[in-house]
């Protein structure tokens, strides 16, 4: 038998807030990766981090270093929990309610180094 591990963190995408609150009760504690603009969400959410789906800035720009916003965000989540800044999460959850905002998220989870390094797609 093979024995395969993943350790990268799964990513699930949904597109309206009620499909984030159920996919948040669905399964093991999470953060919440968002389009902007980010609609009113309820208090006691888990730790968020907000993105825009298109770059606003040139490419290679030295605040953005030519990453993905949502790549960005997905890093930021990262470190803010290896560094213990926020509650412990198993996976992200991610708002993504336009076409631009999942293909944003996609690309980063398939574009950019790092953030493959860390993230995987869910199944």
């Amino acid at each position: 038998m093979a024995w395969t591990l993943d350790a990268r963190l799964p990513v699930v995408v949904v597109t309206n807030p009620a499909a984030l609150a159920a996919a948040l009760a669905a399964g093991p504690p999470a953060a919440i990766l968002a389009e902007m603009p980010v609609p009113p969400l309820p208090s006691g959410f888990p730790p968020r981090e907000d993105f825009e789906p298109s770059l606003p800035h040139a490419a290679a720009c030295g605040c953005c270093s030519g990453r993905p916003p949502a790549a960005v965000a997905l890093d930021r989540l990262f470190q803010a929990r290896v560094r213990g800044q926020c509650p412990w999460f198993e996976r992200v959850v991610a708002l993504a309610p336009t076409p631009a905002g999942r293909t944003a998220v996609e690309a980063a989870l398939t574009c950019d180094a790092v953030t493959e390094a860390r993230f995987r797609a869910a199944a």
